[in-house]
This record gives structure tokens, sequence and C-alpha cells, in this order.
């Protein structure tokens, strides 16, 4: 019964997770921008260079095998922002470990 549980909450979690995820620039917006964007859309994937940073909203989102975290990135002035609800590779995680 107890893996059943384990199984529908996995599940249910990862379902919540799929859908569109919004992609800005970081180089094109401002951190208060940044910032406002990522209150609104909930799940939000911000480009920086190459790679980029996915961001949760309320933090309680972050995907299985990530937590949540603060983490600066450049902005379209060059400012380092700043920002809160970052989802990062967590890995003391149990989806991490091989």
């Amino acid at each position: 019964m107890k893996n059943m549980v384990l199984a529908a909450a996995l599940l249910l979690s990862s379902a919540s997770f799929a859908g569109a995820v919004t992609q800005i620039n970081a180089r094109e917006h401002t951190c208060a921008e940044i910032a406002q964007i990522i209150r609104q859309e909930k799940k939000l994937f911000v480009r920086v260079g190459i790679g980029g940073r996915s961001f949760r909203y309320p933090p309680a989102k972050c995907g299985p095998g990530d937590k949540r975290d603060t983490t600066n990135l450049p902005d379209a002035t060059g400012k380092q922002c700043v920002l809160d609800y970052a989802c990062v590779y967590d890995p003391q995680s149990l989806y991490n470990f091989r």
C-alpha cells in the first residue's frame, strides 16, 4: 500500500511538471522584469548564453532530483541578478543516485 501511494504521488507530481514552459533570454530583460515574469508564468526557463536556469513559482514545484535555491545571472544591463526559486541539481536526492 505504501508503495502504491508513493507511485501515485510520483505520477501526479510528474504530470504537474509537464506542460509548456516559457523561455526568455536573460540579456533581453532587467532583473526586476525577470523576477516579475517568474511570478506570472509559474514555470520559466531563462537562457543565459548556451545554457540556462529553470525556475518554478511557488518553490514547492521543482522537479524530482532538483532542489530550490538562489542563483545569479546577468541581465540586459550587465547587472548580476540574484533570484530565488531556481530549481537546481540536488546531489542529495534519491533521484540522482546511480
